[in-house]
């Protein structure tokens, strides 16, 4: 029996785009064993994830053991000099990566048996990651993401944040994210105001998302100003579970952009330092608010120059929106 490592340990972002990647291979090698290694916070993800045959977590009980286990073919989708030694680690037969220009950390190619050629980093992460692939003959575009999120947890969450404030029980809510990892990818409070303002106006039933304390400060200040309840901490397994009840979600480039992409769920992206086309949304009904300047794709973590993101019309976003959502004018 063939047996698959596959290596993406960090960014919950980027382990759901790398979903498919392992569909595909599923779909291929049906009765092939299926092992990711990842790093603790992307489990819950991958506990969702159907025909996985093992996780294993990075720095876990035993981890190093479960690694060298098997006789595997390791396939890194990270690029990382961590992500590489960990085949090397694992002591796979063959340890496959991206060639040198497609790697974030150059010196991960020399611990690579294989590697593909050099593909564009203009199209979408997932495509990439669907091409690593091909190093093993799989030549698949289909983006597939094989997630089961539970009913019972979908219920569950949906009363946590009825009690929480959120009173539009028979209405799927419009989730806002206003927050992300990344201080360069957050908007201004009082632009996502004006956006949860306009919303609002048309009686819908808005939410505001966070995921950490500076977000949740974001949120508590949008809330204020706009009169919007602010939800409580999610979660990771419960903000998937409440996509899953979204008419839409308006965020920046972070995990829950990519999960309601993953879900389905209608999103209007908001871009500063990131490539939409690379990390956004891949669904033509989608939207994206994004300015070309002069300076954007710098994919800088901090600047201080946020004029990607303050050149963004709330307005627009707003219209971006309504149009989502099937309104007119």
């Amino acid at each position: 029996m063939e047996s698959y490592l596959l290596i993406r340990l960090t960014s919950l972002g980027d382990i759901i785009h790398t979903l498919p990647a392992f569909a595909a291979l599923r779909r291929h090698r049906p009765r092939a064993r299926i092992a990711w290694i990842v790093g603790p916070g992307g489990r819950p993800i991958l506990e969702m994830a159907r025909g996985l045959d093992e996780i294993i977590v990075l720095g876990g009980d035993g981890w190093r053991r479960r690694l060298r286990s098997e006789e595997r073919i390791a396939l890194d989708f990270q690029g990382l000099l961590k992500s590489a030694l960990v085949g090397r680690i694992a002591r796979a037969r063959r340890r496959i990566g991206f060639s040198r220009p497609n790697l974030r950390e150059p010196l991960a190619g020399l611990f690579y048996s294989d590697r593909i050629g050099p593909v564009s980093e203009d199209d979408h992460v997932i495509r990439k990651n669907l091409k690593l692939l091909q190093a093993i003959g799989i030549d698949d575009e289909t983006i597939e993401f094989p997630l089961v999120v539970p009913d019972d947890l979908v219920a569950k969450t949906r009363a946590k944040v009825e009690a929480a404030g959120f009173v539009a029980a028979d209405k799927r809510p419009i989730l806002l994210n206003t927050g992300a990892a990344w201080t360069s990818k957050r908007w201004r409070p009082e632009k996502w105001a004006v956006v949860a303002a306009r919303l609002k106006s048309r009686g819908l039933p808005l939410l505001l998302l966070w995921g950490n304390e500076a977000e949740k400060a974001i949120a508590d200040e949008v809330g204020r100003t706009a009169g919007v309840t602010r939800a409580p901490f999610l979660s990771i397994p419960e903000v998937m579970a409440l996509l899953r009840t979204a008419a839409l979600l308006v965020s920046g480039d972070t995990f829950a952009l990519q999960a309601a992409c993953a879900l389905s769920v209608p999103v209007v992206g908001i871009f500063g330092p990131t490539n939409p086309a690379r990390n956004g949304p891949f669904r033509p009904e989608d939207r994206v608010a994004f300015r070309q300047l002069d300076c954007s794709l710098c994919y800088k973590r901090e600047c201080g120059n946020l004029r990607c993101l303050d050149e963004l019309d709330p307005e627009e976003v707003a219209s971006l929106a309504l149009e989502r959502l099937g309104f007119r004018g």
